[in-house]
Formats: structure tokens, sequence, C-alpha cells
């Protein structure tokens, strides 16, 4: 190290005027420096000090509101014990310590929140003496010692600071209530080198000069932040680091990461680590996955420890996640969660050195439903049953074992792997290669709680592997790839893998872009391929493996049992995570609602509906297609489907029954022979026009057309038929019209189609502007439905209930509900926020409202709501309206400018399609107008609006108000 780190400075305050900091929050506090813990350490700090005398004291700048509560007479429940890592300092922590203030001042819970500047760091006291790990934990004792802090404590660690404060956390249980944690790491894993960038400064010859003598280390860290720093915060952090004599810190922390067990700090880390396991106390941990140093497989350590633990993983967010989220709402909200009392004091107040022995920890949380390898990756089950037969279902694998001796088909594979003509699968076969497969993978090491990957093509593979992963208690991850690549490739490291199957595709793309977990693939490969793809085995390896069929227990409703990735239609696709109750459930609740079950049919233009099949007992078979693109499906594709299975139940999502209507005239007469055995015909997914459904429900003439309204959260809400849809919207129809025969000035069929030669159809429900919708039916069976209203804001703050006309956020109970999402805390807390307790509810986030009859209409997403000067407005009333104007075939609404103010801007797609974007032409514009019932902006033409990769069918209207807002302050016109 330069000799610059070892240079001494007292403390002193920062400079005022840093952006976000308040001076007053500033104070110096002189604490007396404690023994040495360790013998090294002892030994380096003697080596270090001139005149071998320890000094008496060091002094410490920190943030700290504890007078500013004072003030106001204000009592705090708390204290929030800060300490940021390397190279920051307290001003990272400066949004929580004013937003805590803030919140006490309004009314909230006072807490107290400390910030500290660890000595040789930010603006405290430079000591020009080495401090390894050890001697910092014993550093932050000697400061709150002298702060005279009280219980409850709760630490906030970043970076190497996660590490500090947990340190102090494990030595002090008497005060101790909670941790919170921003990225940090408190192990290396084995299997895993240090990363790249701390690597790199840890070289001979490079650690001194890219930590201490330039600012090289420093710039790199503040170049993190997603998005990037603002010029005046990138100067106050360097504020305290400007020189070489001030960057020793830095240096020294670098140097003190343990690269291996001779590392003077590693007996030190391995002690912490080791105490973190015993802490039986909240905790709380926000995440940057976009983090080059501290990636998710060091979460996934820290979950492991805290199985306890919240976990909220921001998308896009890195290593300087306190700039790139608001963690400080995120973290005074999870405070506010909580009861927080002063922990019991156990016995003897002094503290050994090297703090408590293990003995006198409590025993860590249980973690009864996942492995030791993958706890962590979601909380511990709630809900526990005494088991299948107290639950009254049946295990997902119930009709495996008894229809094992059963040569009937289970399924049809239309598309095998290598071509040729379909493969038909009996029960038999299905069932035993199910038995083998669970077999070998728990031979391989696969284990209940385990997580598994799943990046096989719908079929035969994926139906065996899944099925033989859920019967030996493994957590399936399946993330389709209707998400694409960066979807899948956000989910799949999300979610953490202990394993990967797939097919090349998959592999080839795991091995790439670097997917954790061991891989397995589908077919043989040459020996040369297979070790670059790090192929470990393959299931016909696997299947020899468990030729025995010897399996483990099995795994209770309680278990995990799925974790199911939605569409990304809305955001970052979300982890669901589903109990194997919860996916029975799901099964009970189509077999209830549809008669789907044993000897049934099934033909599924969605995968996870296939998948299905053999737990209903149904025989099921994918269609011929690109399962990333359902609008490629065609008739025919579905009629052979139809003629495999002799199919009497048909699924398929609104894209793909698009192109199927439209590619009717190529159906042979045995097609529509085929197609005419079909009894029950269902649509989800997305909005389907009654218009839609009719035409599909002439190709299949003898079945009952369906539209079930659902999501990835909980599959079968509600349901309507064709019948019942028309019924719907005549009762709207006659109730507008009576309206706009009373209504001067109204817009009716004949004043719309004066907007311009051949623009409209005459149909007398353009007359009406009310909320409209997309009539969905009433609650299934097992479901119940209430409406939480929106206020002025477009918020939905409503009590739940069930008031008909009344517009706000639509909330779902059932049995089959998801459990939870998948560490995304923040969010799984919205979504069952403002319920009736001792209930499993879920915020779906589509806004919608009841009829008197008790069906619901669904108006759209609670994100696309617009908020206007005349009020709240939502899209798909008007997008219904414009799609009644004759050239226009699909439409968006949205809202552009400030919240409140909002303008109202058309989008649409004509028929035949526009080559480019532009603004409607004068007579296609007064007709939208005229159509709209809501004043409009502007009326944009794009040859096609942007829709999610998985169902072809949900316009992405974020992202065109973006593109609009662009467009009308004088972008360059593109497409969206």
């Amino acid at each position: 190290m330069p000799r610059a780190a070892e240079t001494t400075a007292p403390a002193s305050l920062p400079p005022q005027g840093l952006p976000g900091l308040d001076p007053a929050f500033s104070r110096l506090v002189t604490a007396a420096e404690t023994a040495a813990e360790t013998a090294a350490e002892t030994a380096a700090e003697t080596a270090a000090e001139t005149g071998g005398e320890r000094p008496a004291s060091r002094t410490w700048h920190l943030l700290d509101n504890a007078d500013r509560l004072a003030e106001l007479g204000l009592t705090p429940i708390g204290t929030v014990l800060c300490v940021h890592g390397n190279p920051t300092w307290s001003y990272l922590w400066r949004d929580l310590v004013t937003a805590a203030t803030d919140a006490a001042i309004a009314g909230g819970p006072a807490w107290r929140v400390i910030a500290v500047d660890q000595l040789d760091m930010g603006f405290s006291e430079r000591t020009g003496a080495p401090r390894p790990l050890a001697r910092r934990v014993a550093d932050l004792a000697d400061l709150t010692a002298e702060l005279g802090l009280a219980g409850p404590v709760l630490t906030f660690g970043h970076d190497w600071g996660g590490v500090v404060s947990l340190g102090w956390a494990v030595d002090h249980p008497t005060l101790l209530a909670g941790v919170l944690l921003l990225n940090t790491a408190v192990h290396q894993p084995e299997d895993a080198p240090i990363p790249a960038p701390l690597r790199l400064a840890l070289r001979h010859g490079v650690l001194g000069a890219a930590t201490v003598a330039t600012p090289a280390f420093l710039e790199t860290t503040l170049a993190l932040a997603h998005p990037p720093l603002s010029a005046a915060v990138k100067q106050a952090y360097r504020a305290p680091y400007r020189g070489a004599a001030r960057r020793g810190g830095i240096g020294a922390f670098v140097a003190d990461i343990p690269v291996d067990d001779a590392h003077e700090s590693a007996a030190e880390l391995v002690r912490i680590s080791t105490g973190v396991r015993r802490l039986d106390v909240p905790a709380l941990m926000l995440w940057g996955p976009a983090d080059p140093i501290f990636s998710d497989r060091y979460l996934d350590d820290l979950a492991q420890r805290l199985p306890q633990a919240d976990v909220h993983r921001f998308e896009g967010a890195g290593h300087l996640i306190a700039e790139d989220v608001d963690y400080a709402s995120a973290a005074l909200t999870w405070l506010g969660d909580h009861t927080f009392a002063a922990p019991d004091p156990l016995p003897g107040a002094a503290l050994p050195a090297g703090g408590l022995p293990a003995s006198m920890f409590p025993a860590g949380v249980p973690v009864p439903v996942e492995s030791a390898r993958s706890a962590g990756h979601s909380r511990p089950e709630r809900e526990q049953s005494e088991g299948w037969a107290a639950s009254g279902q049946h295990p997902l694998w119930h009709y495996l074992d008894e229809l094992q001796g059963s040569d009937d088909t289970a399924l049809v594979d239309m598309a095998p792997p290598g071509g040729g003509a379909h493969r038909v699968v009996s029960w038999r076969l299905l069932s035993r290669r199910v038995r083998q497969l669970a077999a070998g993978l728990h031979l391989i090491g696969v284990r209940k709680g385990d997580r598994v990957s799943l990046l096989i093509p719908p079929g035969a593979d994926l139906t065996a592997v899944l099925y033989a992963c859920v019967r030996i208690g493994a957590i399936v991850v399946v993330a389709d790839a209707g998400l694409g690549l960066r979807g899948l490739t956000r989910a799949v490291r999300g979610a953490r893998p202990d394993h990967v199957i797939g097919a090349a595709p998959g592999l080839l793309a795991a091995r790439a872009l670097d997917w954790p977990g061991q891989k397995i693939a589908v077919a043989r490969f040459p020996s040369t391929v297979a070790r670059l793809l790090d192929i470990s085995f393959t299931l016909a390896e696997i299947i020899a493996l468990g030729a025995d069929e010897q399996l483990p227990g099995t795994p209770g409703p309680g278990d995990t049992a799925a974790v199911l990735f939605t569409s990304g239609s809305t955001g970052p696709a979300k982890g669901v995570v589903y109990t194997h109750g919860q996916l029975a459930a799901v099964s009970h609740a189509l077999h209830a609602q549809y008669d789907v079950g044993l000897g049934t049919g099934l033909v599924a233009g969605f995968a996870p509906f296939a998948l299905l099949g053999p737990a209903l007992g149904a025989r099921s078979v994918t269609p011929d297609m690109d399962v990333t693109s359902p609008k490629t499906l065609t008739a025919t594709a579905v009629a052979a489907a139809v003629a495999a299975i002799d199919a009497t139940v048909v699924f398929l999502s609104p894209a793909a029954l698009a192109n199927v209507v439209a590619t009717e005239a190529t159906l042979s007469a045995a097609d529509h022979r085929s197609l005419a055995g079909v009894r029950s015909f269902l649509s989800a997914g997305a909005p389907v026009s009654e218009p839609l459904l009719a035409a599909a429900a002439r190709l299949m003439p003898g079945a009952s057309a369906h539209t079930p309204y659902g999501m990835t959260e909980g599959l079968l809400m509600t349901d309507i038929s064709l019948a019942g849809i028309r019924e719907a919207t005549a009762a709207v129809t006659t109730e507008a019209s009576a309206i706009a025969a009373a209504t001067p000035g109204s817009v009716t069929t004949e004043t719309a189609a004066t907007a311009g030669p051949g623009t409209t159809e005459t149909t007398a429900t353009d007359a009406p502007a009310g909320p409209g919708g997309v009539c969905v039916g009433r609650p299934a069976a097992t479901t119940d439905l209430r409406i939480s209203a929106l206020d002025a804001t477009g918020a939905a703050t409503g009590a739940l209930a069930e008031t008909p006309g009344i517009t706000g956020e639509i909330v779902v109970s059932a049995p089959h509900v998801k459990n939870h999402y998948d560490r995304l805390w923040l969010t799984d807390r919205a979504s069952r926020s403002g319920v009736t307790p001792g209930r499993r509810w879920h915020r779906t986030g589509d806004v919608g409202h009841l009829d008197e009859a008790g069906r619901l209409w669904v108006e759209g997403r609670l994100p696309h709501v617009i908020t206007s000067a005349a009020g709240v407005l939502t899209p798909v009333g008007p997008e219904q309206r414009l799609e009644r104007v004759a050239v226009v075939a699909r439409a968006a609404v949205v809202g552009v400018g400030p919240a409140g103010i909002q303008q109202v801007v058309a989008v649409v797609e004509t028929t035949p399609a526009a080559r480019r974007v532009g603004l409607a032409a004068p007579e296609l514009a007064a007709a939208v107008r005229a159509a709209a019932g809501v004043p409009l902006a502007a009326v944009l033409v794009v040859p096609q609006l942007p829709t999610d990769i998985r169902h072809n069918s949900k316009i992405d209207r974020t992202r065109l108000a973006g593109w609009a807002a662009g467009i009308l302050s004088g972008a360059r016109m593109r497409r969206p």
C-alpha cells in the first residue's frame, strides 16, 4: 500500500451544500477504543503504531436525527444503525435519515437513525493503522457503547458495511431487534471465484494504485448506478476522498477481503457468517440484481442463513441500490409492519471476547419445505396441512399412480424432437417414465425443495420431467420461451435454480448467459459439446439410474411445488409461488367449472394448461406451433390436434384464436368433422371480443364457447359463455341507448357516421360513453370477488365491496390463488393490502366493475388508468368504441402529461395497415374522435401496436404512453 494510506487526520464535518444532506444531522462523536479482539490484530496494531501506545479514543462522523426528534418532543421507539461499505460514506443513508424524520413529524413512528462513517472512511478520523474486520466490528461496538444505545436496535448494512453490521448484530443479542441489508455478502461460495472487479483491484501492483494513489476504485463504484448519478451527487460521494492521503481506508478495505483461509480476517468472517444463522429476529433484504460484485449467489447464501427474511429484488437496480431505488420508503414500510420490543436480556451483562458462544443463541428458524441449498428463495410456507387425506384433494400425480397399468392414451406429442410423425404416449409409459426420472433425479442429488428450471419445449419430455420433479418435491421453475431471451434470462437468474433441465436451445442460452444450476440435457450431445455446455447428465442416463423406481417420500399439500412466471406485459415477469395444495386446487377448479377430468381429450394451445392434463386424468395435446408466437397457430394444426386425441375441450389464447379464424379457409372436410366433435371451447389470457369468439364458435358448432378470466396468480377466477356475453352486451346496450336518447347532444350512430365516409359502422353501441369494458362473467365455483374503488388520483383505496357500478381494482379470493411472489416482498405486500384477514386474497392489478347481475367487466390495468382534469378514465371502454370504426383494427387509449391533468391520446392500427407512424388523416381522426366518447388530444396511427410476447394480445399501454408523449413533444416519428 502507498505510504499515504498510513496518514493520520482528525475527523471533520462534511462541507455545506451536499445535495440531499441536511447539515443538522451531522455530528462528531469521540469513543474510547477497546482492546483488540484477537492476538493477530493486536500484533498488527502494535507494529503499526508508533511509540507502542494505543490511542485512547477515536472520533467519528455520523448522521443522527436524535437531536431533531428531541426538539420535536418525540421519543424514538428504536434505533436503526446504518453502516456503509467501500468506498461510500454515511451520505449513502441520507434519504433514510430524512425520510424517517419526516415520517415522525407527520405522526408516524419515531425512529432514531444513526448512519456512521467508519473509521478511515468518510469524514471520520484517519487512524493510519490497519483495521481488519474484527477491529472494525469492535470499533462499531465502541461507538454504540459511547452513544449508550438501548434496544431495540436494528442494523442496516451495505457492501462491506453489511458484514460489519452483522458482526455487531451477532455480538449484541441483548439489543438486537432486527437486521436490514442492501447488497452485501458474508461468505464466498467455494464453487465461485471472487468477483472480477475485486480480483483486479487485489492484484499486486494494482491495489495501491487503483484504490489509494488514484480514485479509480471510487470512480468505478460511482459508475455502477442505474440510472447514472448526477454530477452533484458524484461530487458529494467524492468529497471525503480528495487526495491519496484521504483514500487509505478505501485501499485497506479492499486489502481486507479474505481471499483464502490464511487471511487475517478469514476467521472473523467465518465467525460472523456462522453467527448469522442463529439470529432469530425479523430481517429484510433489499437487493439490486444488476450488481457485478454482489450477485444473486450472495443473496442465496444470506437467504439460507436468514430464512425468515423478507426479500425484494429490484429488477434493474445494481450495487448502488440506495441510489437506484427508493429503499428508504421500503425500509420504513417494513419497520411499520413489525412491532419491535426491546429484546429480553440474557444472563450476565458483559460480552465475552469474540461475541457470545453458539450455545447461548436460540435455535434458528426451521425451513420445513425447502432444502438447505434453496432455502430463502421464498419465505417458509405459512400454511401446513396434515397431509393429502386431511386436505380432501388429490396430489398432482394421483392419476399417474391410478392409471399406471392403462394402455389408454395419456398425451400426444404433435412435434416430437427430431421431427417425424406425432408420438402417442400411454398412461402406462408416462407413469413409468415419471417414476424412473424421479428416482434417477433423486439419485443424482435433486432433493425436495431444490429448484429445477425447465427449458424444454411443450411435449412428452416436458410433461414427464415436470411430474418427476413434482413427485420428489423439487420445485419446478417454469419460465417459458414466450418471455423472450431477455425476459427468460432475467427470470431464470432471479429464480436461482439448483438444476437446469433443457433442450439444446435452452442449454446453449444457459451457457452463453451464465445461468446458474447443474445442467441436464434432454438429448445426448457429442462429448466435446457436452463439456462446452457443462452438461452433467442426460435424461436417458437419469432414466437408467432410476430403473428400480425407488422413490423418496411424497411432498405434502403445504410444500412449495412451482414458481410460474407472469407474462411481463406490465413490467419484468414476476415469479409466482404455488404450493402442491394450491396447484391441486387449480385442477379441482377446472374440473368443477368445465367438467375436465378422467377421459377428457384436451387440446391446449397454451402450454401451462397442457401440463395440467395428467393431473386432471385427461389425455392432452399441444398443437404444432411456435410457443413463442401464439399467433402462428393455424386452423389445420388445431384440427389435427383435435383428431389426434378425439378432443372434446380446446383451450387457445386470443392471439392464437385470431389466426385460427383467419386461416379457416385451409380446413378440409375432415378437419371440419374433427372440430365438430369439440364440446367446450375456451380462450383466455387477454380480452376476447364477441365477434372473435363467435367466429371460433362457428368453426366448432357443437362447442359451448367460454372466455374465463384469470392470471398467472389465479388461473380461473370468473367465466362467461358466448351466450352470456351477448346477454350482457344486450343489457348494457339497451340501458345505454335509453340514456343516450334522453341526453341532448350525445354521440349517436347517426352523428358518428357523419364524421367521414366509410369510417364507421352503424351500431347502436357507438352511443354510450360509460365505463365499458369486457364482460368476463361471474365468479367461478370456488372464487369470491370484490372491488376496491379508485379515488381521484386513480389509486385503489376503497374498501373491498360488491357494489354494482363502482370502478376499482379487482380483488379475488380462491383456494387456488398464488401463495406469494418470489423474492418480491413489496409486490406481494401490495397484492394483499387492505384485504380481509384470514383469507387468501389477491389484488389483480386489473380494474373493472360489477353490474347489477353480478357480472364482472374488466376496464384495463391499474397502471394504465388515466387521470385527466375531467376525472379518472379507464382505457378499455373508449378502446372498444374506437374499434367499432370500420377501418380501425385495434386501438389503445393512453394518457400523456402530468397526473391529474393528463391528455387522452388514441393510437390505432388500421385495416389495411399503415406503412408508417403518423397523425391520423382528417377523416379518420374525426371518426375516431366522434366514437371515443371522451375528448382526444391527438389520434396517432401505427403499423402495429406493441404487445406482450407470451400472448401477443396484451397491448403495452405504458410503452405507448411514453412513446406518444415523445411524438407530441416533437420527437422523431418512429414505431413504438
